[in-house]
C-alpha cells in the first residue's frame, strides 16, 4: 500500500508535508535561535534579521515560539489519534464476534460519545482531572472513537460474511485468530483512511483546545495558543497570526490528502489502479507489441 500511495502525486505531497512537519516537531525546539521563554523589552518589534517573525506583547520571539510549540501541537494531534484508534477500532472489530451483549453495549456507548456535546465536555472533564495536556488528549481521543468504531465495524461486518471466514469459524479457529489472519488484513486500509483524517481533525481539535487555554497553559507556546495571543494585537501586528494558521491549515491539508491517496489505491479502486498501471506498462513496452509487418 506504501508503494502505491507514493506512486500518486497527491500521495507524496502529503507524505512530504506531513514529514516537514514531524522534522519540525522533532528538531523545532533545537533549531529555536533563541529562548521562547524569555522575555525583552523589544515588545511587539517587526520582522528583522534578529527576528524573522517579529516578538509579542511579551517581547518574546516569535519564530522560536513557533518552532518551540511545533512539538506540543504535532504530540498532542497524535495522541488523540492513537487513543481514538484504541478505544475505537478494537471494539468494532469485536463487536461482530463476541455476541449481541457485547454489540448493543458498544454501539449505544458509541451513539452516547456521538451526542455529547464535544467542548463542554472536553472543558468539564479536563477540569475534573485537571488542566493538563496528557488528561484533554485522552478525553478528546474517547470522543473521537465512535468514527473508528463504525469504521472498523463496517469493515469486519463485510469480511464476516465471506465464505473462507465462515469456513474458518466452523473448523474450529478461535475468534483471536480469525481476526488476525483474515479480518484484519481486509480492515487497515478504511482504518488507515480513518487514521490520517483524524491528524488533521486532531489538529483543529488540538489548536482549538489550546487557543481556548486548555490542555496547556502560557507561557508554554502552542500553535494554537500563539493564534489566541496575536489576536489581540492585530493593529500592531496584522502579519502575525498568518504564520501559525499556515501550518495549522498545511497540516490538516496533508492529512486529508493522505486519507484520500490511501482510499485511491485501496479496495476495489486499488485494484483498478494497478490493474490500470500494469496495462500502461504493457503498451510502453516494446517487446510486448507486436510486429509491425505482421506474420509472413
Amino acid at each position: 500500500m506504501v508503494r502505491r500511495v507514493l506512486s500518486l502525486p497527491s500521495g507524496r505531497i502529503a507524505v512530504g508535508l506531513l514529514f516537514l512537519v514531524a522534522l519540525l516537531a522533532a528538531l523545532g525546539p533545537l533549531l529555536a535561535p533563541q529562548d521562547p521563554l524569555a522575555v525583552s523589552d523589544n515588545t511587539l518589534a517587526g520582522v528583522s534579521w534578529s527576528h524573522w517573525l517579529g516578538t509579542d506583547y511579551l517581547g518574546r520571539d516569535t519564530f522560536s515560539r513557533l518552532l518551540d510549540g511545533s512539538r506540543v501541537s504535532v504530540l498532542a494531534s497524535l495522541e488523540v489519534a492513537l487513543v481514538a484508534l484504541g478505544v475505537g477500532a478494537v471494539p468494532g472489530i469485536l463487536s461482530v464476534y463476541l455476541g449481541r451483549v457485547f454489540e448493543w453495549s458498544t454501539l449505544r456507548l458509541a451513539d452516547t460519545l456521538v451526542a455529547l456535546p464535544f467542548l463542554l465536555f472536553a472543558v468539564a472533564v479536563t477540569a475534573l482531572l485537571g488542566n493538563g495536556l496528557t488528561q484533554a488528549m485522552l478525553v478528546t481521543g474517547v470522543l473521537v472513537s465512535p468514527l473508528f468504531y463504525r469504521v472498523s465495524r463496517a469493515a469486519t461486518l463485510a469480511v464476516a460474511r465471506s465464505q473462507y471466514v465462515e469456513a474458518a469459524i466452523i473448523a474450529g479457529a478461535s475468534v483471536g485468530w480469525v481476526v488476525r489472519r483474515h479480518v484484519w488484513a481486509k480492515v487497515l486500509p478504511p482504518i488507515a483512511i480513518a487514521l490520517a483524517q483524524t491528524i488533521g481533525v486532531g489538529f483543529i481539535i488540538v489548536s482549538s483546545l489550546t487557543f481556548l487555554g486548555i490542555g496547556v497553559q502560557p507561557p508554554a507556546p502552542t500553535w494554537g495558543g500563539l493564534l489566541a495571543s496575536d489576536l489581540g494585537y492585530l493593529d500592531y501586528q496584522p502579519w502575525a497570526p498568518l504564520a501559525p494558521a499556515l501550518l495549522i491549515m498545511l497540516t490538516v491539508w496533508a492529512s486529508n490528502l493522505l486519507a484520500d491517496a490511501i482510499r485511491d489505491v485501496s479496495g476495489e479502486a486499488g485494484r483498478a489502479f494497478v490493474t490500470h498501471r500494469r496495462d500502461v506498462r504493457s503498451a510502453g513496452d516494446p517487446t510486448t507489441t507486436a510486429p509491425l509487418g505482421g506474420a509472413r
